[in-house]
């Protein structure tokens, strides 16, 4: 990692960049990527910095930004894509969503505020998905998401650490994997929730972190609502739900599914934060525990706490 001292220097040095510019870090999150707020002529930017082993995931995800301009989606605008070869480094300038972390935020909100902004991000997501692959894959959606569940699996079941009733869960999967037979083949943010959204004076100001894009099902982009989201605001998540689906009741074949990549993600996550951040395991297997509850062990495709809807509807009257 370069020390931010040379970030600094480097941003003073560069043509977009020189000694007026004010530069802070962004130390949250888990992205190996640098973050920094630029302050430059009374305006903030956003500067993304990186290794230049990862020069073609960071040319996706550029291309990916300039899609979302032309979907309109509410993100971060691409302004320059660069390197600095000789420390290794490459960047990329994006505008800089002003407001505040929607995590955070969202429990200080009235709950009709809270499904309000949950309707907005619905509705980015859905505009977000209208990106659509210009190449066909070479393997199905269904067949790399198993494939990549196989994998998960086999790491898991090494592993000292088990989920509660882990049986009934990996049943449930394996009845389910047929579920994903045909499903399209999409545009993923593949991190949705609320810690990548933000807001400001009640109202979405835009989505952020699109380093983890991929391809396929786009309903799979709502399991970060159960795992995350919902322990959050649960008004929230209803609200994203029902503004992705045009204000409507979505319909069984998406509850199959969500809960199907939510069980899913349940797995992966034992071994994910193994890997990346183990003194964290206890957080993690709390989060999984409320989603075991939430679909009692998957007996349920549907959350508990979205079939108290009828509660939320009167507070948001």
């Amino acid at each position: 990692m370069v020390s931010f001292n040379v970030v600094r220097d480097l941003v003073a040095a560069a043509p977009w960049g020189g000694e007026k510019a004010h530069v802070s870090p962004i130390l949250k999150g888990y992205s190996t990527d640098g973050k920094f707020v630029i302050n430059l002529r009374g305006r903030h930017y956003l500067l993304k910095t990186f290794d230049l082993a990862q020069l073609d995931q960071k040319v996706q995800e550029y291309g990916a930004l300039e899609k979302m301009q032309h979907f309109k989606v509410k993100s971060s605008r691409p302004l320059e894509f660069g390197s600095w070869e000789q420390h290794g480094l490459g960047y990329m300038l994006l505008t800089y969503i002003d407001g505040k972390d929607a995590a955070e935020e969202l429990p200080r909100y009235s709950v009709a505020d809270q499904y309000q902004i949950g309707v907005q991000a619905g509705r980015e997501l859905r505009k977000i998905h209208e990106y659509l692959p210009e190449v066909e894959a070479a393997s199905s959606w269904c067949e790399r998401k198993t494939l990549k569940h196989r994998r998960y699996l086999d790491e898991y079941l090494a592993l000292n650490v088990r989920i509660p009733g882990d049986e009934r869960l990996l049943s449930f999967i394996d009845d389910n994997l047929h579920l994903m037979n045909g499903r399209p083949d999409g545009f993923q943010h593949d991190d949705f929730h609320v810690g990548n959204l933000i807001v400001q004076d009640q109202q979405l100001a835009g989505v952020i972190d699109f380093n983890r894009i991929d391809w396929g099902d786009p309903i799979h982009d709502f399991l970060k609502v159960g795992i995350f989201s919902s322990e959050v605001s649960e008004p929230f998540s209803i609200g994203q739900i029902h503004g992705y689906h045009g204000n409507d009741e979505p319909d069984e074949d998406f509850w199959r599914l969500y809960s199907l990549y939510l069980a899913m993600c349940l797995v992966s996550s034992v071994v994910w934060i193994l890997k990346v951040k183990p003194e964290e395991l206890d957080v993690m297997m709390d989060k999984i525990v409320r989603v075991l509850e939430d679909h009692r062990h998957f007996e349920d495709i549907i959350p508990k706490w979205y079939t108290e809807i009828s509660k939320l509807k009167g507070a948001c009257k």
